[in-house]
């Protein structure tokens, strides 16, 4: 299991700049593995929940899945003999938790429930933009010139990717949607750098254990007041790809890429991730994608190669 102490070691040979170089180039391309892996598994959690908000109230699916996801980490934590971490990172594991097991999935799935996945997907593309922000908050990364360059680029295509794809037209549901943003990038920025001190698998199943004792009850109410659950297939295949993958194992690679290869620079990733929804939107959804939609895709995935080249250093 990982080791929470900050105890005294063993100081390693000198190595040298070259090897450190090689090192370095070693843990970008792991975290870039990783959470590209994670971006792809996010990417499916519009039109999951989409299909889940057709059958099942938003908010039941907003902290519902958590629920799912809590139980789930605490076999997980029981099964492998993890020791409860120290007492000074437990605040930030429930900021880890109000971010990103609360604030975005609560916010987000109760705009989904008016809006299309795709819409909301292109203005998540927000999201790299907010964890890059939050990364120089709350990790003491420092990005270069470039890289706020590219972002600003990447920001940029969003923008036209939303005009192309009709979603320029502001709705209630957006607030929501931003609200949700923020908080995912404050947890998303937490996270992977608790990740380098707790690895990224317990990073997110202490976050959802300190999150069940509230949202067990809550959700339950929530269950009582509509009368019970009862929804279609799709609705609880919707329901269970975002309990399981959304809000569990997909942190597990998108923490582990974000504390190897850099929180910024990784989390730029995700402005693939509207191209990638707005795929499984046409796919499982039937919405339809245009060839300027195409081009402004393009664009975005152009705009996340750069900012891979732009050099990131830690305060």
């Amino acid at each position: 299991m990982t080791k929470y102490s900050n105890a005294t070691e063993r100081v390693p040979e000198a190595i040298s700049p070259r090897q450190a170089a090689a090192g370095s180039d070693r843990r970008f391309l792991s975290g870039f593995a990783w959470g590209l892996l994670g971006v792809v598994a996010f990417s499916l959690t519009f039109p999951a929940t989409r299909l889940a908000v057709a059958d099942i109230d938003g908010a039941v699916i907003g902290l519902g899945r958590a629920v799912v996801a809590g139980l789930l980490a605490g076999a997980l934590l029981l099964a492998r003999g993890a020791r409860v971490p120290p007492r000074h990172l437990w605040p930030r594991l429930v900021l880890v938790a109000l971010g990103v097991v609360v604030g975005f999935p609560l916010f987000s799935s109760l705009a989904l429930a008016s809006v299309p996945a795709a819409h909301g997907a292109v203005i998540t593309g927000l999201l790299p933009a907010a964890t890059a922000i939050m990364a120089v908050a709350r990790a003491g990364e420092r990005p270069g010139p470039m890289f706020w360059l590219a972002s600003a680029a990447g920001l940029a295509a969003v923008l036209a990717f939303a005009a192309v794809q009709g979603a320029g037209h502001p709705q209630p549901a957006d607030v929501l949607i931003l609200i949700a943003v923020l908080l995912g990038g404050a947890g998303y920025a937490e996270g992977g750098a608790l990740a380098r001190e707790l690895g990224g698998p317990e990073t997110i199943c202490w976050a959802l254990i300190v999150s069940l004792p509230v949202l067990a009850p809550v959700t339950a109410v929530l269950i009582v007041r509509d009368g019970g659950l009862s929804a279609g297939p799709a609705a609880w295949a919707g329901f269970a790809y975002v309990s399981v993958v959304s809000m569990f194992l997909g942190f597990f690679a998108w923490y582990r890429g974000l504390a190897a290869g850099g929180i910024a620079r990784i989390g730029q990733l995700q402005l693939a991730q509207p191209v990638l929804t707005l795929l499984w939107s046409a796919l499982f959804l039937g919405e339809t994608v245009s060839g300027g939609t195409m081009l402004a895709a393009v664009a975005v995935l152009a705009s996340a190669g750069l900012t891979q080249f732009a050099r990131v250093r830690q305060h």
